[in-house]
């Protein structure tokens, strides 16, 4: 394997930066989501697809891969969103094995409700801050190491 190919101070300071960016961001938009709407970015990150489906409904392992979640944590999940009645679980016509998860009229109105003050704070914290030369130099850097990372998986 050779010697380690460290960071240099440079990159060791972007990526500490990046990781700093990632926890901070994260605990801000947490904040601003249970704050405005008692919803946490979990909830959140599963009403989106749901709420953007045909008829809010989705097969159990789509919704893992479109929110990138392993099979134990979105079952939790799900399981804490049904008993706030914001999601059912239904079974797969198709198929016994597997399991849809169904949007719930109070699921819809949850995202709707909540969904104006989150793209207002991702807005305040990221984009406001930007020049739209920087949210392209972004877009490409993100879609690189995206595009990297699918490659080796």
């Amino acid at each position: 394997m050779g010697e380690p190919r460290w960071l240099g101070e440079r990159e060791a300071a972007v990526w500490q930066a990046y990781l700093a960016v990632q926890r901070e961001l994260h605990s801000a938009l947490e904040r601003q989501l249970v704050r405005d709407s008692g919803l946490s970015n979990a909830d959140y990150s599963l009403l989106v697809p749901l709420s953007e489906a045909a008829d809010g409904v989705v097969r159990s392992r789509e919704l893992g891969v479109l929110v990138g979640w392993e099979r134990s944590r979105l079952s939790h999940q799900i399981g804490r969103m049904e008993k706030r009645g914001l999601v059912v679980r239904e079974e797969c016509a198709e198929d016994a094995r597997g399991s849809m998860v169904r949007l719930t009229p109070a699921g819809r109105a949850a995202i709707e409700a909540a969904a104006p003050g989150h793209v207002e704070a991702v807005r305040r914290y990221v984009f406001d801050g930007l020049s739209a030369e920087e949210v392209d130099v972004l877009d490409r850097v993100f879609h690189r190491v995206l595009g990297r990372i699918a490659d080796d998986a």
